[in-house]
């Protein structure tokens, strides 16, 4: 298959991708993987076939895909090409939750830099490493790169990469639980898709209606959660987004829960969990398993609970994710304090407080905790974050943070 016929077909299968006839568009790409002899038309075809992949939450083939395309790009010689691969690589392993890998990845891309294409994807490198910096509660780095992110999407006027930012920095902050920004960032990615994205994936939509309708949930607006979350399941369903499917089926499980509908509620998390696990998003099975364990709760099953509690933690720790094992030990906490068991009681009130001291979520000002309940913060340009009345009461002459840092160990 030559440079010309290889052009052909890749176009072909995008307007049958499009068209959203998935199976078929996979199908032409195959084919020309298989008989194209044209290097950069291999390339190119990888990135279509990557990119699908990821959509329908196929991470392991994407991962797969990936790795050819490194080979490719090496064989082509081309710095932009390898960077391309290299980010293709960091964005798999984030699917698949391996986010020490994905940091290492985007570091290698940035470290490649020096034609003006490479430049260009800068903010999807950054957007990624935030991402893993989140799922490790890395917090402040997480905030650091995701304003990088930013700054390159208004630079380069990239509308599409400012939406994704906006959805990463919704999460951010429900996370952290300032649920006022948590609202804010997936509202300005709607806007930016109503104002911009006419010639978008729907995916677009579907992905800031569902952080809105996390937030909503937050806030308690249950209604306003639903409304979002059945639009953004209905273009999932649409589209076969396996991931964006179980992301919904969570929050579905997470409103009614809310309601204390609990009856209703576990058939959702079933759902959801069934699709996490056929996907391999180990932290979102991690989210699962704590709305479960809410719900046995709720019905005073405890020792169904410390079950839940048991799984969750084992993928949490394997992963890294700090704020997933504080979460867990504040539940071993409420339940043992319920048996009143001192001893295992204290053991969990000991690891949760290690938790918090790791992630340093607490305000550098007032000593007082983050993200134990909604409250609005404030990050200073050093991407540490203060409770937004501690800053307005005391002013600061540069962060309390950066300065304890810096301070040196004295020798006697």
């Amino acid at each position: 298959m030559g440079q010309d016929q290889t052009k052909q077909q890749i176009e072909k299968g995008l307007h049958l991708y499009q068209s959203n006839q998935t199976e078929k568009a996979l199908r032409v790409w195959m084919r020309v993987l298989e008989k194209s002899a044209d290097p950069a038309g291999r390339f190119r075809v990888l990135g279509c076939l990557i990119t699908a992949h990821a959509e329908m939450g196929r991470y392991k083939d994407m991962l797969k895909f990936a790795v050819v395309q490194i080979d490719t790009a090496r064989e082509l010689e081309d710095p932009d090409f390898l960077t391309e691969s290299y980010l293709n690589l960091a964005r798999s392993n984030e699917k698949l939750c391996e986010f020490q890998k994905t940091i290492s990845y985007c570091k290698t891309c940035l470290n490649m830099q020096g034609t003006t294409v490479s430049l260009q994807l800068n903010g999807q490198v950054s957007l990624s490493m935030g991402n893993a910096f989140l799922g490790l509660s890395i917090f402040q780095k997480a905030l650091e790169c995701f304003e990088k992110a930013l700054r390159y999407a208004h630079n380069n006027d990239d509308k599409m990469l400012e939406c994704r930012v906006c959805c990463s920095l919704g999460n951010f902050y429900t996370q952290i639980k300032d649920y006022e920004k948590a609202l804010f960032f997936p509202c300005k990615a709607a806007e930016l898709v109503n104002d911009y994205g006419k010639g978008w994936s729907l995916k677009y939509r579907a992905m800031s209606q569902y952080h809105m309708a996390v937030a909503y949930r937050k806030l308690g607006r249950l209604a306003d959660a639903m409304d979002c979350c059945e639009e953004s399941m209905k273009i999932a369903l649409q589209h076969g987004d396996r991931p964006l499917q179980a992301l919904c089926l969570l929050c579905f499980a997470d409103i009614h829960r809310s309601r204390r509908d609990v009856q209703t509620a576990f058939p959702r998390y079933d759902s959801s969990m069934s699709i996490m696990t056929e996907i391999g998003n180990r932290l979102g099975l991690v989210q699962v398993l704590l709305g479960v364990t809410k719900c046995w709760m709720i019905q005073k099953e405890l020792d169904k609970a410390l079950e839940s509690i048991e799984k969750a933690q084992e993928l949490a720790e394997g992963l890294g994710n700090k704020l997933g094992q504080l979460k867990l030990h504040c539940l071993c906490e409420r339940i043992y304090r319920t048996r009143e068991q001192q001893r295992e009681l204290r053991d969990h009130v000991v690891k949760f407080h290690e938790c918090v001291e790791e992630m340093e979520l607490y305000c550098g000002m007032c000593g007082e905790s983050i993200g134990e309940k909604n409250n609005q913060l404030q990050a200073l340009p050093c991407s540490h974050f203060f409770h937004l009345k501690c800053l307005q009461t005391n002013g600061t002459r540069g962060c309390p943070n950066c300065r304890r840092l810096s301070v040196k160990p004295g020798y006697v």
